[in-house]
Order: C-alpha cells, then sequence, then structure tokens
C-alpha cells in the first residue's frame, strides 16, 4: 500500500493546529471534527432508510441470508451454529457479555482513537487513512441498500424482525442461533423497540466491524514500534471477527465483505489523495511563480 512520507515541516508535535499533510497543507482539527460528524450523520441516516425499513424486508432478508448459509453450507463452511454453541458452553459461557460489550463499542472506540492519534502524530498520513475510512463507509452503504441480510441472530427469532415471526416458534427453522444480546445481555439490545425501531436491522453485509477494525490496526501499526502493540494490534481484527461470529451478530462471509470494503475505500483514496495533493502542489507552485519572478 502506498502512503505519503515526506516529512512534516513546521508542525509542532502534537499541536492540533500545526499539522500538515505531506504537500505542506495544513489541516484543521475544527474542520475535521466537522467533516467526522457530518459523514456520520448522513451514513446513518441513509444506513437506515434500507433493509428493516420496508414492507416485505423480513422475507426478503431472510431469503438472502438461506442464500449466504446455503454458498457457505456448499463448501462445508456453516459452521457459525457449532462455533456459538462451543463458546457458549465454556464456563460461565465464555464471559459472553462481555464480547456483546465489545461488540457495541470498540469499533467506535478503537476507530476514532486511531483517527485522533494519526492526526496528532503523523499527519502526512492522515489524508490517505482519513479517505479511505470513508470512501470504505460510504462503500459499504451500497452493500446494505442493495442487500439486506437478516443476521444469523434473528435466524430463531420471533419478533417482527425474526425469521420466526409469523410461526412464533423460537428457532422454527432448526439453526440453533443465539441472539446473545438478547439472551444475556450488553451494551444494548436490538429488540428494544426504540433502538429497533431507529437501526437497520438487516444492515449486515458487509461487515463494518471486520473493515473499521482491519482500518484501525493498518492506521496503528505505522504509529508503534514496540512488538507487543504491534502483535496486539494486529490481534484486534481477528478479535472482532470472532466477536461478530460468536455473538451471532454476522456471518464469516459478511467479514469477507467488510474485507472487501476496506479494499475498495483504501484504493479510491490513494487516487484521491495523489490527485489532490498534485492539485495542491500546482496551487502552491503557481503562487510561488510571481515571487520568483521579482
Amino acid at each position: 500500500m502506498t502512503e505519503a512520507t515526506a516529512e512534516v515541516e513546521d508542525t509542532e508535535p502534537g499541536a492540533p493546529e500545526g499539522a500538515t499533510t505531506a504537500a505542506g497543507r495544513r489541516l484543521r482539527w475544527w474542520r475535521e471534527v466537522g467533516y467526522v460528524i457530518a459523514f456520520y450523520a448522513v451514513y446513518s441516516w441513509i444506513r437506515n432508510q434500507f433493509g428493516s425499513a420496508g414492507e416485505g424486508s423480513t422475507r426478503i432478508a431472510y431469503e438472502h441470508a438461506r442464500d449466504i448459509i446455503g454458498l457457505q453450507d456448499a463448501i462445508g463452511l456453516w459452521f457459525e451454529p457449532e462455533l456459538q454453541r462451543w463458546y457458549l458452553d465454556l464456563p460461565a459461557m465464555g464471559l459472553i457479555r462481555l464480547w456483546n460489550i465489545y461488540y457495541g463499542t470498540a469499533h467506535f472506540i478503537v476507530t476514532a482513537a486511531a483517527l485522533i492519534w494519526l492526526y496528532r502524530r503523523q499527519p502526512d498520513r492522515y489524508s490517505v487513512w482519513r479517505t479511505t475510512l470513508a470512501a470504505m463507509t460510504a462503500a459499504a452503504l451500497v452493500g446494505f441498500a442493495t442487500y439486506s441480510l437478516m443476521p444469523p441472530r434473528l435466524l430463531g427469532d420471533t419478533s417482527k424482525f425474526g425469521a420466526c415471526y409469523e410461526q412464533q416458534v423460537p428457532d422454527c427453522h432448526g439453526d440453533d442461533m443465539v441472539d446473545t444480546l438478547a439472551v444475556h445481555g450488553g451494551w444494548l439490545s436490538f429488540q428494544d423497540e426504540e433502538v429497533a425501531e431507529v437501526s437497520n436491522q438487516f444492515a449486515a453485509m458487509p461487515s463494518m466491524h471486520t473493515g473499521w477494525s482491519t482500518w484501525s490496526a493498518c492506521v496503528m501499526w505505522g504509529l508503534v514500534r514496540r512488538r507487543w502493540a504491534r502483535v496486539a494490534i494486529a490481534l484486534y481484527p481477528a478479535a472482532t471477527v470472532f466477536c461478530i461470529l460468536v455473538t451471532g451478530n454476522h456471518y464469516w462471509l459478511d467479514a469477507v465483505g467488510g474485507l472487501a470494503a476496506f479494499a475498495v475505500g483504501l484504493g479510491i483514496a490513494t487516487v484521491l489523495t495523489r490527485w489532490n495533493e498534485a492539485r495542491f502542489r500546482r496551487r502552491e507552485e503557481r503562487r510561488a511563480e510571481p515571487a520568483a519572478a521579482t
């Protein structure tokens, strides 16, 4: 992957107002915060317009779920029920509630921390990775809009978003998946009516928990040098994938989709950042020409 590596001049370490890109363009922290808030607000609004919002959405999402399960089963890798059953059979059910809290919080906290850390420590890398985050998140919206997907946790659910709503018989299709958030608790439960009504229940493909954790690991890898820290960073996406599977929030193919969204975002960001930095350099060169002539 390509990153800007030119030295940053006239920048005080840790001074946000002095943050400068590799092309010498200044970054303003308040402007970046505004970008992030505005983008996430638009992303959340668009995300929640699809999936579980429309009539017949549960049936369509369940049909897509059967397609995913059929594909995974065809290659001998429909293992989510066995994985979850094994984990919940561990002592204290593997402290599954902690994984539920992790699922509801880590992707926000770690992603935000990585973005802020990158801005303060290595502003020359900031533009390409900020744009990667935005581009891959926008790419994910395409998946949410075009392929609503019922997550494993709802395959045996009897709520209006569950596959067993009409039968009102838990696990009516025999998929043997548990909604760990509803049963064991965590940061929140999608069974809460207020949460369910404002959140797209079927925004499972791609898994942005996977995409954002991979993004965070790539960002933080360049910010640390100690071996133990790099090992912990490398394990973060792996832990996230384990979490989304064992809690029943995603299929492993959703994780593959998250990695694909990350790759698309990185490709778009690399092209856009190079173009924008070249445009900025040309503008600065034109400004410098009259001064040089005198």
